[in-house]
């Protein structure tokens, strides 16, 4: 009678440990449970460590449907659907709005099963309980960029948590314009003092034409020498945003660097320096070095610029730049009534197979290590460049801190740039707006 009661206590026991776990197992109607991953390993995947997808289930996925990504995303979901059967529905929602979108429609059903989004958004999409982890998380870190997954992981209850399945990793690096370089017999330059000195020889031979440019109040440029410096945004690798670095020694110097590039190399007000600004000068001929994204490389390539793409210039200190790097990465939805066949799809989109075809579409860059190791991506010299200048760079802090940080910097280096406040000055005001921010947001 005791074997018999204990034996059935167990298996009540496992049926409400089922029932409380994430996607991985097979809880009711894809509630989000409390479970961990072993847990989860245990309860919902096949001996092959598979999950094993609802049998009912019909996808919805939010996606950028359009252009080169639409034609990729499709592409998937057909493969998707030949081998697994489910249906698949593409629904056009770009990236950066679908966190947002999901915070309406994810309670009310509405929301993708699987979504697309930037990695800065973890933070607050996990706070606000509309992300699975990643039940595969063990098998990514292995397979992909450190600095890919460090972007869709974050500290959740005291523990490093994996949410995302990445997709694409991308940072700034230096163009330059070939035939202008060859025009003034010079190599690109290598450290920063370099470019300085080329550009003030480029300009004074050329007038009306700039050695360099950059978007001054953007902090996703400005970072990169706040960075090189050794400002930081937050402590402990981005995650304690008790401790702040945007006004410490480093991001000072960084302050008074970004000053003499405006006195001496682009004396322009900086509302008037925007990208595409910068796009159009670039294409024209009429200037030497552009710091920008592989976003920008398809229109100065159409435009027929003779361009080349270097790592960042070394600073006076010896050190590259440190850029940010931007993840575009996959999401389950909590609220999503099929969490098996969601994570299945997602692992499924972000497979080396997958990923060399989105590559191949799109030309974005996979932070799969194997795929980043082939002849097919190492051969083009323009990825390269950005692969080298990714060793330098850190992802954008995912912390839901992160999103007070843009505007104070903003208005910090444009004071600088304008010259309305001294560096340090205007870096002191800047750090204690975001210090305030924080505070009144954590209350």
């Amino acid at each position: 009678m005791k074997n018999s009661l204990k034996l059935l206590f167990t298996l009540m026991l496992l049926v409400v440990l089922a029932a409380c776990s994430k996607p991985g197992s097979p809880g009711v109607n894809g509630e989000q449970g409390q479970g961990g991953t072993e847990d989860n390993k245990e309860a919902g995947s096949s001996e092959t460590g598979e999950l094993e997808p609802e049998d009912d289930a019909k996808l919805v996925v939010w996606a950028n449907s359009e252009g080169e990504e639409g034609e990729w995303i499709r592409y998937v979901a057909e493969k998707f659907t030949e081998e697994y059967g489910f249906p698949v529905t593409i629904e056009e929602v770009a990236h950066t709005d679908a966190p947002g979108k999901l915070q309406t429609d994810g309670p009310a059903g509405l929301g993708g099963d699987v979504f697309m989004a930037p990695h800065d958004h973890v933070g607050n999409m996990n706070t606000a309980g509309l992300i699975y982890e990643n039940y595969f998380a063990d098998e990514y870190n292995e397979r992909f960029m450190e600095s890919a997954m460090q972007g869709v992981s974050i500290v959740s209850d005291d523990e490093l948590k994996t949410y995302g399945f990445p997709l694409a990793i991308e940072t700034v690096a230096l163009y330059y314009n070939k035939d202008l370089l060859d025009s003034m017999g010079f190599e690109p330059a290598e450290t920063m003092d370099e470019l300085i000195e080329q550009s003030k020889q480029f300009m004074a031979q050329n007038p009306g034409s700039y050695g360099f440019m950059l978007e001054p109040g953007n902090f996703y440029f400005t970072h990169a020498f706040l960075g090189g410096y050794g400002g930081y945004i937050f402590g402990n690798d981005n995650t304690n945003p008790d401790d702040l670095g945007l006004n410490n020694e480093g991001a000072v110097k960084a302050g008074e660097f970004i000053k003499m590039i405006h006195n001496e190399l682009l004396p322009i007000k900086k509302e008037d320096i925007t990208g595409d600004v910068i796009g159009s000068y670039f294409n024209e001929g009429k200037l030497l070095y552009n710091m920008t994204g592989p976003w920008a490389l398809k229109g100065h390539l159409e435009a027929g610029v003779n361009l080349g793409v270097t790592t960042m210039p070394k600073l006076e200190n010896g050190v590259v730049p440190t850029t940010f790097s931007g993840v575009k990465a996959l999401f389950v939805n909590s609220y999503s009534k099929y969490p098996k066949a969601a994570t299945t799809f997602a692992k499924f989109a972000t497979s080396d197979e997958m990923l060399l075809k989105r590559y191949e579409i799109t030309n974005q860059l996979p932070p799969s290590i194997a795929l980043l190791e082939s002849e097919e991506i190492k051969e083009n010299e323009y990825n390269i460049a950005f692969l080298r200048q990714a060793q330098h760079a850190i992802s954008m802090p995912n912390i839901p801190a992160m999103e007070l940080v843009w505007g104070g910097m903003e208005v910090a280096f444009t004071a600088i740039w304008n010259g309305s406040e001294e560096p340090k000055a205007a870096l002191d005001k800047g750090a204690k707006q975001i210090r305030e921010a924080i505070d009144s947001q954590m209350k």
